[in-house]
């Protein structure tokens, strides 16, 4: 793999136009595919591709059903005010179908893998008769899969596995020299809008990372509800994510009265530079009050929210 530049010392201008030139090179007069998921990675690998090769990159958005409220039919706006048409493929189906009954941690973000490169891309690369995926892999992905801290779905061949061999196709990561920081700067530089190239971080397997347990339509239905609050109030704190996760066992709670066995929602506010560690953001007590009053008012069956204030290390930014 090649050596790691540093935001401090990348040069985006240089980058940019080193990696247009490997892409090129890589697909040739082919044409090639991206996923769109409209993060900061996803977000700068498709402004990379089109740069390199233009209409020949076909960019999609699989819509799994496990993403912020109205994030496809956002993104695709965005991207096409940016002149980059973005195809949305429906495969909530497949996705809920794919993580059902599983409530391991590495299961699910398997499940997640297979029905994403294998199942879903794997049908659209043979519709195209693409040769080649690119995507926006960056250092910290492979870090933390080859030290064992979890499994990101995007990462295959420092594991050992060939992508043409297991899925059919070639895959390309431009990115895997920088982190989050350095990936900010080449988005800034190719144009992208600061709403995109300065979102906070979204994990790859999206809320499934949010939800303990198995993953079910009235679990993505809570968790993400209470994520829509948590970006709403923690947008203009300056920290590097925030989230809210899904806790798996029922609490005591009261109900107009009445005991009630409800959930609850954990919320998670880091301060960072490149997600290697992190800190939980000191918020005032007012925002938490304001956090929990709103959670457990606006979405059904919260009866208890809490803040975590666990370091990574030994937390880590997304629980699951």
């Amino acid at each position: 793999m090649n050596k790691e530049i540093t935001a401090s010392d990348l040069n985006p201008g240089q980058f940019i136009d080193e990696k247009v030139k490997d892409i090129m090179s890589a697909v040739g007069d082919g044409i090639a595919i991206n996923a769109l998921s409209g993060g900061v990675d996803s977000s700068t690998v498709t402004m990379l591709g089109h740069k390199a090769l233009g209409e020949r990159l076909k960019t999609v958005f699989i819509d799994n059903g496990l993403m912020r409220e109205g994030e496809p039919e956002m993104v695709k706006d965005v991207f096409r005010k940016l002149g980059i048409t973005a195809e949305i493929v429906d495969a909530r189906v497949e996705f809920l179908n794919a993580l059902r009954g599983i409530t391991d941690p590495e299961e699910k973000r398997e499940a997640i893998t297979q029905a994403f490169y294998r199942d879903v891309f794997g049908r659209i690369i043979k519709e195209s008769q693409a040769k080649h995926l690119l995507q926006g892999t960056i250092l910290t992905d492979i870090d933390e899969t080859v030290a064992g801290i979890k499994r990101q779905h995007n990462v295959f061949e420092q594991l050992g596995i060939d992508p043409q061999e297991a899925f059919g196709y070639q895959i390309i990561e431009p990115l895997v020299q920088l982190r989050k920081d350095g990936v900010r700067k080449v988005g800034r530089a190719l144009g992208l809008p600061t709403g995109m190239f300065d979102r906070i971080p979204f994990p790859g397997p999206a809320l499934a990372a949010r939800i303990i347990g198995e993953v079910t339509q009235e679990g993505l239905d809570t968790v993400r509800k209470a994520t829509s609050i948590v970006e709403e109030l923690l947008g203009d704190t300056e920290a590097f994510q925030y989230m809210a996760i899904l806790h798996e066992d029922r609490v005591t709670g009261i109900t107009q009265g009445k005991r009630e066995f409800g959930q609850q929602i954990e919320v998670r506010c880091w301060d960072s530079v490149d997600a290697r560690t992190a800190t939980p953001t000191k918020l005032s007590f007012d925002i938490l009050n304001e956090l929990a009053r709103q959670i457990i008012s606006q979405v059904p069956g919260i009866v208890s929210v809490t803040y975590n204030i666990a370091p990574k290390p030994p937390s880590t930014i997304e629980a699951v």
